[in-house]
């Protein structure tokens, strides 16, 4: 990250670019038929697929469970649970693809789904079929949920599991 800037994402800011994302999947939704459920990328896509499964009003969300991160370095990828299916008539959600190397795993796995997410990288856009707000790749990305208010300024803040640890 020595070379990176830093975006810290507010809740309010993940809030309405989410909702913005599901706006634009109904105006895609209405030319067709209804999704049949979301199946978030787990942990990033739970909080969006959350919001879209209420702006969507969709009952059925399940996970795809991948890892790809160490906090701030993108490490090897493993399936940790999948899903049936080709994900013919589902979203497929996450939260950001950066450089597209989970995003190809999660298309390969479920190749008929509608892959969307809330923030994209330019290493990553042509794999997103909906996207609401573009990155630098350079930029990397805080989640309110990662992150913690101190002072004036927002940090990384460790999962309390991690904190135990040390």
């Amino acid at each position: 990250m020595s070379n990176s800037s830093n975006y810290f994402l507010t809740w309010d800011e993940l809030h309405k670019d989410t909702r913005t994302l599901a706006k634009q999947l109904l105006g895609k939704q209405t030319a067709g038929t209804p999704w049949k459920g979301i199946i978030s990328i787990a942990r990033g896509g739970l909080i969006p697929a959350g919001i879209l499964a209420r702006e969507l009003d969709i009952r059925i969300v399940d996970t795809l469970c991948i890892t790809s991160y160490e906090h701030d370095k993108q490490g090897e990828i493993s399936i940790l649970k999948t899903i049936e299916g080709n994900g013919n008539g589902f979203l497929l959600v996450d939260d950001l693809v950066d450089t597209g190397t989970t995003a190809r795993v999660a298309k390969q796995i479920l190749p008929k789904a509608t892959f969307v997410v809330v923030y994209v990288k330019p290493a990553g856009k042509p794999l997103t079929e909906m996207f609401v707000r573009e990155f630098p790749q350079d930029t990397w990305l805080h989640f309110p949920w990662d992150s913690q208010l101190v002072g004036d300024d927002f940090s990384y803040s460790k999962p309390l599991a991690a904190q135990l640890k040390e």
